[in-house]
């Protein structure tokens, strides 16, 4: 078994879901003596937006709360109450808007879609005696819709198809999607514990689709919808057309890590796996012997890469493992470390979603004592 060292540090720091505390702003005040009637308050929407994402959100705000403005009381010099803003939270496209309880409340599938997710209260009026009711409050969870469990990335030629089929024992199905105009192929990974994993290969990445040449940013919008990344390379390189250089499979996972970077950095804090295949070609196992003392140590072989090909931070893989997708040399390995993979996370998801909860729990029991 080759394990590389998995540093708990590095991942974590792509959001996929966040909850958040909406409350809709407070109606006015009526004016009994005139009959002059409150402001209602503003409502909180949740909207789809250009180049947001979880993590922004929750970096930018880390109270995670949005309160809508109240209605304007009811006076002697307007006698109806204006009305409060609204909130608005800039969300990414691809999201689900639902409850605590899991109670879905709207769909963002494109720029510019919008969810209502706290109304603002009436403001006072006759048939309330005047006096102002609150918006709503509650927490909302914003869960960015994922595709699949895992995302093969590799650029083309790596075998990415023949490996998906070879994981799954069958032909790929086509699945669409509301969001993208894309169709990744998605594989079902099934154990004999009937658990199903699911990995989508997405449509091969090549050089500069950071830029958006070939399909670069629709393949790379399909890598954000996926739990964790499938590193695929061809362990003897490739090189894409005769007028391309040679890679070698260490400069092609520098170069892939490279063109995510490029794309959007917190991709990279996504775990990811490497996968080293052909390995029924001759050479082969001096080839994975290589790679893996670079990978030991990338710092040391950068000058192998131009300058403007070095990632800032060389990925750290959690596992790597050599297969070949045509003998099926190492696919049922491949298959439990991508099965501990996501356990892992599972576990630590759970964890975190309990220390949230209690603590919620315990600022209760404070704000009532």
């Amino acid at each position: 078994r080759v394990f590389c060292v998995f540093d708990s540090l590095q991942y974590g720091n792509f959001v996929d879901n966040l909850r958040l505390y909406v409350r809709g702003g407070s109606g006015g005040m009526g004016l009994p003596r005139l009959g002059g009637q409150g402001g209602k308050g503003g409502d909180v929407w949740v909207v789809a937006t250009k180049n947001m994402t979880l993590k922004r959100i929750k970096d930018k705000f880390p109270q995670k709360r949005f309160v809508a403005d109240a209605g304007a009381n009811s006076g002697v010099r307007a006698l109806k109450g204006e009305r409060g803003a609204d909130k608005e939270i800039l969300a990414p496209v691809g999201i689900t808007v639902t409850t605590d309880e899991s109670r879905t409340l709207g769909d963002l599938n494109v720029e510019g879609d919008r969810v209502m997710v706290a109304k603002g209260g009436s403001g006072g009026s006759l048939y309330s005696a005047f006096q102002p009711s609150k918006g709503e409050a509650k927490h909302i969870r914003l869960d960015l819709k994922l595709i699949a469990d895992m995302g093969l990335v590799g650029f083309p030629n790596a075998g990415k198809s023949s490996l998906l089929t070879a994981l799954s024992n069958a032909t790929p199905q086509i699945a669409s999607y509301a969001f993208t105009t894309l169709k990744p192929e998605i594989g079902k990974l099934i154990y004999d514990d009937y658990k199903q994993i699911s990995v989508a290969d997405l449509p091969g990445l090549i050089e500069g689709a950071h830029m958006n040449k070939g399909m670069g940013h629709k393949f790379l919008k399909h890598v954000e919808r996926t739990k964790q990344l499938l590193f695929v390379v061809d362990v003897c390189g490739f090189q894409l057309a005769s007028k391309t250089p040679f890679r070698s499979a260490f400069e092609a996972v520098q170069l892939l890590t490279k063109e995510l970077e490029l794309y959007k950095e917190e991709l990279l804090s996504k775990p990811a796996l490497l996968v080293v295949n052909k390995m029924d070609l001759p050479d082969a196992e001096d080839k994975l012997a290589e790679l893996k003392e670079q990978l030991q140590n990338p710092e040391e072989f950068s000058d192998l890469l131009p300058e403007d090909m070095i990632p800032q931070n060389y990925l750290t893989f959690r596992h790597v493992v050599p297969v070949s997708a045509i003998t099926g040399f190492g696919i049922s390995h491949l298959k439990s470390c991508v099965r501990q993979s996501l356990d892992e996370d599972a576990a630590l998801e759970v964890k975190a979603t309990h220390r949230e909860k209690l603590q919620a729990l315990r600022k209760q029991s404070q704000g009532r004592a």
